[in-house]
């Protein structure tokens, strides 16, 4: 972040004022064209471009949202014309199995059947080995949430990497998380090679700060945005989309800003002729009265 606000600074500092924009709409501008650069110049896929089934596989700390982005990727995969197959491989957590089943029901996903007693390196393999023999062509990884510092769990992520040669490993981050996103990103990325970022929960208070950080520390570029629990709630990311539109003054296209300016000075022509309506009620009644 010091690093962003250190080049903006720069960009800002004497630059000249557009005269179609205020001192402070020019420096919004400046601000956003720090993170389109910085955020990446162009959308990018996943990176599925070779024999399938291709795994991918979500990884991250507790509670960031992994199962859920598992069950959007895959009905986004889908609706994409592949067919995608769900494998919880988290046997810690009460319940997990289960929940992306009911989730894969829901969706009418197919789910891989894991037992809780299993290993998951196994478990993995086992269901990419099912997917080529059942005709799915991209295998979704759900793993156990495990802190960056638990060295035995984060091992078992390498030798999942290991096993199955995932074509795309994306952390699942939840946008809440703070700068503290910076030791967690290079953690993973240092001990799997991360290929992309699903970024969580902006539909809340947060404002998607950690994407920043997590590009800048890994280069790793936010490839889904995840908005509430709904599977239909999730959007491709885009550069020129950041931050999260939810932060009111980003927009996702030099269209829609466009029509968003116009919106605004409509309604401040609109004000402005209530306004002087009102002035010269006011005055007549005054007159009147006066009379």
């Amino acid at each position: 972040m010091k690093d962003f606000v250190a080049a903006v600074k720069e960009k800002a500092l004497g630059a000249e004022v557009l005269a179609s924009l205020s001192p402070d709409q020019h420096f919004i501008k400046i601000v956003h064209e720090e993170m389109t650069r910085m955020m990446g110049v162009q959308a990018q896929e996943l990176d599925l471009a070779r024999k399938p089934p291709v795994p991918v596989m979500l990884v991250g700390l507790q509670g960031s949202g992994k199962t859920t982005s598992c069950g959007k990727l895959a009905l986004y995969l889908q609706k994409r014309k592949r067919t995608p197959f769900l494998v919880p491989a988290d046997v810690y957590r009460p319940a997990a199995i289960e929940q992306l089943k009911v989730l894969g029901r829901q969706l009418e996903i197919p789910v891989f059947d894991s037992r809780p007693d299993a290993d998951p390196v196994a478990i993995c393999r086992e269901a990419v080995n099912y997917a080529e023999l059942n005709g799915y062509d991209t295998v979704l990884l759900d793993t156990a949430g495990r802190l960056h510092i638990d060295a035995p769990l984060m091992e078992e992520l390498s030798r999942i990497k290991a096993a199955v040669d995932p074509g795309e490993i994306l952390l699942v981050a939840d946008a809440m998380t703070g700068q503290d996103a910076v030791n967690v990103a290079k953690a993973f990325h240092e001990k799997l090679g991360l290929t992309g970022v699903v970024l969580t929960k902006t539909d809340g208070d947060a404002r998607g700060g950690a994407a920043l950080s997590i590009r800048a520390v890994t280069g790793a570029p936010v490839k889904f945005v995840g908005r509430g629990r709904s599977s239909t709630r999730s959007n491709r990311s885009t550069p020129r989309g950041w931050p999260p539109a939810s932060s009111g003054w980003a927009t996702s296209s030099p269209s829609s800003r466009r029509r968003r300016t116009r919106s605004t000075r409509s309604r401040r022509r609109s004000s402005s002729a209530s306004s002087g309506r009102t002035s010269s009620r006011s005055r007549i009644s005054a007159t009147s009265c006066s009379g």
